[in-house]
């Protein structure tokens, strides 16, 4: 039980837990709260965002960990650092990261659960694990969590920006500066809900981008993610009149002098704090097969230095 005291007063139940009670993700915090297993003063609050007074008493109950009601599947994964805290992978092209509609099996945490033996519960039954999330067409770098501990640990480094996210990506179009920087908030599309889009009432997006290469009507661009919106990186370059190559969704329907399948989109480089040594690990994963092609069509003398 921990006891409000004047420094709190007005600050939200989840955020109040998050600093003083128990070392659990903010997500999980919430779900206990909605589920019932933390109380204001004896009584079930309304809400996660409840506002605390002075003097409140916050008690809580932590119910035993669900196993996940996933089957392990034996898919292949490309493992670039693992430990006994956490798991970085290079994610392939057309893996979906988490069950959703339409992929109810054969996704990244079918193969988590199987790779590994005790995920089950850590982030969610339905996404043990998972910091964060990669489109399906999207390749590159992912992090996994292996305990509670690990995971509070990256969620927060993503809260906070310490966790550092670089991309590759070919836009269509030219750029005249060499560096820039996209912020426009972004939300559901007003009328096309399945989609996002930059809108007046969205959450604040940033994303810091410098040019790699120019390729004529093409540019290959290095991208880092300062918030993580969903498809942040594929709204904010449609939004500048830069699209993704590729994209079905934000791009073009341009027509090129190569194949492409896919948005070409790559996680490229993660820069995190281990999150039991804190010592600062930097990881990087080549580009994909496709990926390259299409650059080494573009950039035949192989000028392109990465």
């Amino acid at each position: 039980m921990i006891e409000v005291d004047t420094s709190a007063h007005g600050e939200r139940l989840d955020h109040f837990l998050a600093a003083h009670g128990p070392t659990l993700s903010r997500a999980r915090l919430q779900k206990l709260i909605e589920q019932g297993y933390v109380l204001v003063n004896g009584h079930v609050p309304s809400k996660a965002g409840q506002k605390l007074r002075t003097g409140d008493q916050v008690t809580w109950q932590i119910p035993e960990l669900v196993a996940s009601p996933l089957a392990p599947s034996d898919i292949p994964l490309d493992i670039v650092y693992e430990d006994g805290d956490i798991l970085i992978i290079n994610k392939p092209v057309g893996l979906v990261v988490h069950p959703g509609a339409g992929h109810q099996e054969g996704t990244l945490v079918h193969a988590l659960l199987h790779h590994c033996q005790d995920l089950s519960g850590i982030g969610g039954v339905e996404r043990p694990g998972i910091v964060h999330r990669l489109d399906k067409d999207t390749s590159g770098l992912l992090a996994i969590a292996k305990h509670d501990q690990a995971h509070v640990s990256l969620s927060q480094q993503l809260q906070t920006r310490q966790m550092h996210r670089y991309y590759l990506a070919l836009a269509e179009q030219g750029f005249v500066d060499e560096q820039g920087v996209i912020e426009a908030p972004i939300g559901r599309h007003p009328v096309e809900r399945q989609r996002m889009a930059v809108v007046a009432d969205g959450r604040y997006a940033r994303t810091l981008w410098q040019v790699k290469a120019h390729l004529g009507v093409y540019t290959l661009l290095e991208l880092k993610l300062d918030t993580g919106r969903t498809h942040q990186i594929r709204v904010h370059l449609k939004h500048i009149q830069r699209p993704l190559v590729g994209d079905p969704v934000y791009g073009s329907r341009r027509q090129h002098p190569f194949r492409v399948e896919r948005p070409l989109l790559h996680a490229w480089k993660l820069v995190l704090e281990h999150p039991v040594s804190g010592h600062i690990m930097r990881f990087e994963a080549p580009l994909p097969a496709d990926f390259q092609g299409v650059l080494k069509r573009l950039d035949p003398a192989g000028k392109i230095q990465l």
